[in-house]
C-alpha cells in the first residue's frame, strides 16, 4: 500500500492540473443578420441606436457578437436574395425594419428567429398572431399608432391655416392593410376639417416625381408622407421635390428632417431600434419568438427644420414651435 500512495497523489496532481475538455472549447459567438432595404449612409441613424442597445447589454461587436449586414440599396427586389444569403450563413437571428424586409426575411426561414425593429401593423401584414402572442419566429417593436396618421393632418393644418387639399404618399398605400387605419384616422380628421386628400402611389423610383407633378397638378397645399422602404431609401429626392413644388411636408420618421425635409411627428425610430437590442438579447438567452410579446411605441417626436420652412417662404407658428421636441435652425 505504501508504494501506491505516489501513483495516487501522481494522478491527482494531473486531474486537477489538465482542464476539463468542454473549457477548451471556444465559447460560440452569436451572429446576427442584419437586414435593410436602405444604404449603409442611409441607415447609420437607426443603426447607431441599435448598437447602442446592444452596448448597453454588455455585447462588444466583433468579440462577443457578430453583425452580418446586408443593405438593398433602395433596390428592394434584392431583399429577398439578401435574407437567404443572411440564412445561409447560419445566422442565429435576423433584424429587420419595415414591412417589405421583414416579409422577405419571414419566405427566407421560417424557424431562424427573426426580430421587427418596426412594423407598422404586424398582425394585419400577417407577421405575428397576436401582439400578445406572437406565435411564430417573428417578433420585435411595433411602430403602429394609428392616431399619428390624424395628427399630422392636424399640424399641417396649424402650419398651412387655409388647408383645403392634401396630397397623401406611400409605398402601396392602395394595397398594404398596414396602412388601413392610418388611413381612417386621416379621413376621419380631414373630413372634420374639410380636407380633401388625394392619394398617390408610390411603387418605382420614377413614380416619385410623378406623384409630385400630381399633387401640383391637383392644388395640394400640402403633402403628407406616410413612407415605407422605397420612399424612405429615395427621402433625398422626396424632400427636393417638396422645396421645389413649395409644398410643406410632413414626413412619417425623423431622418427625413435631418436631410432637410420641413417637419416629423411620429414613433421614435430610434428608440424603437434601441429597444430592439432587447429582443436580441433575450432571445440569445433562450426567450422564444413565439411567446415574446410585440412592444408598442412608448415615445412619439415632433421635430421641425426652420431651415426647410425658410426655403418655401413659410412660417412656422410659434404655438407649434413650443410643442416641438427639437427645432432644427
Amino acid at each position: 500500500m505504501i508504494k501506491q500512495i505516489p501513483i495516487c497523489l501522481l494522478l491527482t496532481v494531473l486531474l486537477i492540473a489538465v482542464p476539463p475538455v468542454e473549457a477548451q472549447q471556444p465559447t460560440k459567438i452569436p451572429r446576427i443578420g442584419y437586414l435593410t432595404g436602405a444604404t449603409p449612409d442611409g441607415q447609420s441613424a437607426r443603426i447607431e441606436p441599435f448598437r447602442t442597445g446592444l452596448r448597453e447589454l454588455g455585447y462588444v461587436e466583433g468579440k462577443s457578437i457578430v453583425i452580418e449586414y446586408r443593405y438593398a440599396e433602395g433596390k428592394l427586389a434584392r431583399l429577398p436574395s439578401l435574407a437567404a444569403e443572411v440564412v445561409r450563413l447560419k445566422v442565429d437571428m435576423i433584424v429587420t425594419g419595415g414591412a417589405i424586409i421583414t416579409r422577405a426575411a419571414k419566405q427566407a426561414t421560417a424557424t431562424i428567429p427573426i426580430v421587427m425593429a418596426q412594423d407598422s401593423d404586424p398582425v394585419g401584414d400577417g407577421f405575428v398572431s397576436s401582439l400578445a402572442r406572437p406565435g411564430g419566429n417573428i417578433t420585435g417593436l411595433s411602430n403602429f399608432a394609428p392616431e399619428i396618421g390624424g395628427k399630422q393632418l392636424e399640424l399641417l393644418r396649424e402650419i398651412v391655416p387655409r388647408l383645403s387639399r392634401v396630397a397623401v404618399l406611400g409605398t402601396g398605400i392602395s394595397t398594404s392593410p398596414s396602412y388601413s387605419q392610418r388611413l381612417r384616422e386621416i379621413e376621419r380628421t380631414a373630413k372634420a376639417f374639410r380636407v380633401k386628400l388625394e392619394y398617390l402611389d408610390v411603387l418605382s423610383p420614377k413614380d416619385v416625381e410623378t406623384a409630385f407633378r400630381e399633387a401640383s397638378k391637383g392644388r395640394a397645399d400640402a403633402v403628407l408622407v406616410m413612407g415605407g422602404s422605397l420612399l424612405n431609401s429615395h427621402r433625398t429626392l422626396v424632400i427636393e421635390l417638396a422645396v421645389t413644388s413649395r409644398l410643406p411636408a410632413i414626413y412619417n420618421q425623423r431622418l427625413y428632417v435631418q436631410d432637410g425635409g420641413l417637419m416629423t411627428y411620429g414613433a421614435s425610430l430610434p428608440d424603437l431600434d434601441r429597444r430592439a437590442a432587447t429582443y436580441v438579447d433575450k432571445i440569445l438567452k433562450g426567450a422564444k419568438p413565439a411567446e415574446l410579446p410585440v412592444e408598442q411605441p412608448t415615445k412619439s417626436e415632433l421635430i421641425i427644420n426652420l431651415k426647410a420652412a425658410k426655403q418655401i417662404g413659410l412660417i412656422i407658428p410659434p404655438n407649434v414651435l413650443a410643442r416641438a421636441d427639437r427645432v432644427i435652425r
